[in-house]
């Protein structure tokens, strides 16, 4: 045959295999075997004429180069002199191997085998990808088009490790955070009320029938120095042991002299009117009673010529160069407050200053009705300026003051029943583990038990892994049959 024949002719067979391979692809009937079309034009000429007129079908999974070259691209790209490289679609069967060549549509058609997939087992059902309590025996996509996930045989032996793929992770947004040693602190805010150190407070009384005869002009509220005269009184009693303690003094009565004293004492009398009494050795017609410390009065009941029976009280007076707020603690944050933290006081009357002290006691009762602790701090007062039965803003600085182990707060999934933080194993698959809590900041929160420092933990998104988890379990928890859509 004539070569402009044999052109001719293979023109011929390439149209024909060519509309053959056309009206077979769109009614999906294969094609009978070419080799006699082979054996006529060439194995070579077939093979490009099939390729040529191939429909491609599929998603473009990378490019080659156009002259056959072994040269390949995951993303478009030109050749050196400018030429695009051509895009392979699914359906076209190429090989990588530099000494072949593109096998033929026609004969992937022909050879009718599919291609061989990585076995992983029967596929038992799929599953929501979201988590939620849904599954199905057919492949298909929830509300947000999100394809199910399939669950194959044998891959739910660890029901409470969740495996999440790369692409889901993106899409979810989990973050991680490390757990770390860190202190943990936080400020209780809580109402108080400022009030007199009741260890600086005295009250002046009689210890025996007494009449007072003068009293000084000072009033309730008035500024006291220690040593100044309060009032002079006279008993009969006081004045019986202090003219037995005059006339021991003398030396014929020294034994007794301690004990003339000591009586002197026990009645109330001031030491400094002991003392003259020994000096002199003549008992006053009346006695002076000082004010044992510098203070303020807060209470005069004594007046000139009353008789004062033991026990009445005639004065008190109150040191308030150190004063108290007593703040009410709910009874959910005592484990927080401890003794010696720090607390910043602010008065509703005095904007813009602010006190600083420590928390001295934290009372041993809880009031019942308003499951409140009263929690004391102690405040300087040098300049006198608290005032007792001020309203107070109290912050007090609690939590664990030493490094304890620690997470942020977004980390942990409370159920109510349990508290729960999932740990990054790495490769997309996270566990969660049950965790025992102390103290919880502003930001982090102690872990006692269960997560270790340097553990990563999930910060973010870590309900819906807590919501697949929570599906695992139960999904293994049932039968096969049960597992069964």
């Amino acid at each position: 045959m004539t070569k402009a024949g044999r052109t001719g002719l293979t023109l011929v067979a390439v149209l024909a295999a060519g509309a053959g391979g056309l009206w077979a692809g769109q009614r999906g009937v294969a094609l009978p075997d070419l080799a006699w079309l082979r054996s006529i034009v060439g194995v070579e000429s077939v093979a490009v004429a099939a390729t040529a007129t191939a429909a491609a079908s599929g998603p473009i999974i990378y490019y080659r180069d156009p002259d056959g070259r072994p040269a390949y691209s995951a993303v478009p790209t030109k050749t050196p002199d400018g030429r695009d490289f051509l895009g392979v679609h699914a359906s076209e069967d190429l090989s990588f191997d530099a000494n072949q060549t593109a096998k033929p549509a026609v004969a992937k058609v022909a050879d009718n085998k599919p291609a061989a997939e990585p076995t992983k087992g029967k596929i038992l059902y799929y599953r929501n990808p979201m988590g939620l309590p849904d599954t199905s025996k057919v492949p298909k996509k929830d509300s947000m088009g999100m394809d199910y996930i399939a669950v194959y045989e044998g891959e739910q032996s660890d029901a409470s490790t969740v495996k999440v793929s790369l692409g889901k992770l993106q899409r979810t947004g989990v973050k991680t955070a490390t757990a770390e040693m860190a202190s943990i602190s936080r400020k209780v805010e809580v109402p108080g009320t400022v009030t007199l150190d009741e260890r600086l407070v005295s009250v002046i009384s009689m210890r025996a029938d007494s009449f007072v005869d003068d009293v000084a002009d000072v009033t309730t509220g008035d500024h006291i120095g220690r040593g100044e005269k309060l009032f002079r009184f006279y008993s009969r009693e006081i004045a019986t042991a202090a003219s037995e303690y005059a006339a021991g003094r003398d030396g014929s009565r020294g034994s007794n002299d301690a004990g003339s004293a000591l009586r002197l004492k026990n009645l109330g009398v001031p030491q400094d009117v002991i003392d003259d009494i020994a000096r002199t050795r003549q008992v006053p017609t009346s006695m002076a009673y000082t004010a044992p410390r510098d203070g303020v009065v807060l209470e005069r009941t004594a007046t000139a010529g009353m008789m004062a029976k033991p026990g009445d009280t005639l004065f008190r007076i109150a040191d308030t160069s150190d004063m108290w707020v007593t703040a009410d603690v709910p009874e959910y944050e005592l484990a927080s407050v401890k003794v010696g933290g720090k607390a910043d006081v602010t008065i509703r009357s005095l904007p813009g200053r602010t006190f600083h002290g420590t928390v001295d006691l934290v009372y041993p009762a809880v009031d019942m009705q308003t499951r409140t602790t009263k929690v004391r701090i102690e405040l300087p007062n040098l300049d006198g300026t608290l005032l007792a039965n001020m309203y107070a803003d109290v912050e007090i600085e609690a939590g664990a003051l030493s490094p304890v182990v620690s997470v942020p707060n977004s980390a942990i999934v409370d159920t109510g029943d349990r508290q729960v933080v999932f740990i990054d194993k790495g490769d997309g698959r996270f566990e969660p583990k049950d965790v025992k809590l102390g103290v919880r900041g502003d930001d982090n929160t102690e872990i006692q038990q269960g997560v270790a420092a340097g553990d990563k933990v999930v910060v973010s998104a870590n309900f819906l892994l807590d919501a697949e988890s929570n599906l695992n379990a139960a999904l293994s928890a049932m039968t096969p049959e049960e597992a069964k859509p």
